[in-house]
């Protein structure tokens, strides 16, 4: 192997790939919590925080139906941070850097073209789609990795019908599996491969199914395995559903999936995946072929049998997208290609300036409704959170000795999970649910009252239906939300605006 003559013939390719991977790197990690936690994100890194400090608990993600990896690989890294969400997210970061390399290498693994692969991972660092979900304490991020190396892999395998790389790919296909169910449809794909062969590859799929159902079945160890299946129910329609209603939701859901890509793709992505398939299709049909089944099919499926609908179900599919839309550069026509230019340049511009609200200020950030709804204005959004455990700090601290409850509206989620990872070390904090619709004085706080513990109440204010003067409560602060943006006839304007209550118990 001539060194010297690779090392001229990717100097400078190498030079610009670590560059854009070190503004994609800066991009994710600059005021990483920013954003307010998600309920998702509670619940999981509470999660991890219980599986690190009690063995026995390992599998505990699937009480709820959720596979472990996530929680896994963040239990071994929680206990040395001070900020257990900023750790959560940090895990995303590195994950969303592996699925950006992974898309420089697999399209350049198919069109052998470094312009077309620099292109593709540009256009995936700098997407606010990729930025947003690569920034938050979710699965979603490990998955479309974990998915996208199994992909390269298998094709890998398929070129050369070696059983190293189907191994490597079965051990990959493993990994996402233990990470979100939505790996099935990765799993299912794979023997899209085989157009690349003129023989059939069973013995080598084979190999990689076998490895990733033996990683799969990891999780018989603990106990609800079985709730992984039963759990589908709550998220999916049947399979007879297409035939007695084909439509709905299919239409619907595609049509959020446009708005998605249109308000965080930015919208230039789309002009840019139509011709990406129009000259690929032209010059590499096999290839282009496998990129679409990928980043389509998927989503079709999805918006045929889900029930609920959010975008980060599809980040996955987003790295087969941004490789389609890098193929312009394959285009040999000058007007195509200049307009492609053009909308290159369009696309960076949008992004740069969505992505800086979204690090400074992201109220002013174009999310779509639904994203900005559950992670910004409503009771998923956990705005105030860290101050209230800020405080609680503070009372813990003036007298260690004295026991503190608070009731929090809810029995797991954004405010008793998102509490209890930032008071994790503090085993004189108490914090229990008490309702999630609070009329009247919990019984549980009253008792507490009674025994002598400080006593307190986190409760969002459109779940608080009773009177604090007359059930005794003093108000220590409140914590607005982002102002709810609603639509009305096609006209944006702002709903009443949701406020997180803090009160104290004081007779």
């Amino acid at each position: 192997m001539n060194f010297k003559k690779i090392f001229n013939k990717w100097k400078w390719t190498g030079l610009r790939l670590f560059a854009i991977l070190v503004v994609g790197f800066a991009i994710r990690i600059v005021n990483l919590t920013i954003l307010p936690i998600f309920v998702d994100e509670a619940i999981y890194v509470r999660w991890a925080q219980v599986m690190a400090w009690e063995p026995t608990l390992r599998f505990l993600p699937l009480s709820d139906g959720k596979q472990p990896l996530y929680m896994w690989i963040l239990m071994f890294l929680i206990k040395y941070f001070n900020d257990p969400l900023f750790i959560g997210r940090l895990v995303s970061v590195f994950t969303g850097m592996g699925t950006a390399m992974g898309v420089f290498i697999f399209s350049y693994l198919l069109f052998k073209n470094k312009l077309v692969s620099l292109a593709s991972l540009l256009l995936y660092i700098l997407s606010p789609f990729t930025v947003f979900f690569d920034r938050m304490a979710l699965v979603d991020s490990m998955l479309s990795m974990f998915c996208l190396w199994t992909i390269i892999f298998v094709f890998l395998t398929a070129k050369y019908k070696r059983l190293d790389l189907a191994m490597l790919a079965g051990f990959s296909l493993g990994f996402a599996s233990l990470t979100k169910s939505s790996a099935l449809f990765i799993a299912l794909l794979l023997p899209s491969f085989w157009i690349f062969q003129k023989k059939a590859g069973i013995l080598r799929l084979g190999v990689t199914y076998f490895i990733a159902f033996v990683m799969y079945n990891i999780q018989r160890l603990g106990p609800n395995f079985e709730l992984l299946s039963l759990r589908t129910g709550d998220y999916v329609l049947p399979l007879s559903h297409i035939f007695s209603n084909f439509n709905d939701p299919l239409f619907p859901h595609l049509k959020d999936f446009v708005v998605w890509l249109w308000s965080m793709g930015p919208f230039m992505l789309i002009p840019l995946i139509l011709i990406g398939i129009y000259v690929g299709f032209k010059k590499y049909s096999k290839e282009t072929l496998i990129l679409c089944i990928f980043a389509f099919l998927p989503v079709f499926i999805q918006s045929e049998y889900a029930k609920a609908f959010t975008a980060r179900y599809i980040f996955f599919t987003l790295p087969y997208l941004f490789i389609l839309a890098g193929l312009v550069f394959t285009n040999k026509t000058k007007w195509l290609r200049v307009t492609s230019y053009g909308l290159i340049i369009a696309f960076v511009i949008q992004s740069l300036i969505f992505n800086f609200h979204l690090l400074t200020n992201p109220e002013k950030a174009g999310l779509p409704r639904g994203e900005r709804s559950g992670y910004l204005e409503e009771w998923t959004a956990g705005q105030g959170i860290y101050e209230i455990s800020k405080y609680l700090r503070e009372e813990h601290a003036k007298d260690p000795n004295q026991q503190i409850v608070v009731g929090t509206e809810g029995y797991f989620g954004t405010l008793p999970n998102g509490l209890q990872i930032y008071l994790n070390d503090i085993k004189n904090i108490i914090i229990i649910g008490v309702g999630v619709i609070i009329e009247d004085t919990p019984q549980s706080l009253k008792e507490a009252f009674d025994a002598g513990n400080k006593t307190y109440l986190v409760v969002n204010k459109s779940r608080f239906k009773g009177d604090p003067d007359k059930q005794g409560f003093e108000l220590i602060e409140k914590f607005p939300k982002m102002l709810r943006l609603t639509d009305s006839r096609q006209y944006l304007h702002y709903g009443p605006q949701e406020e997180l209550l803090f009160f104290k118990f004081v007779k």
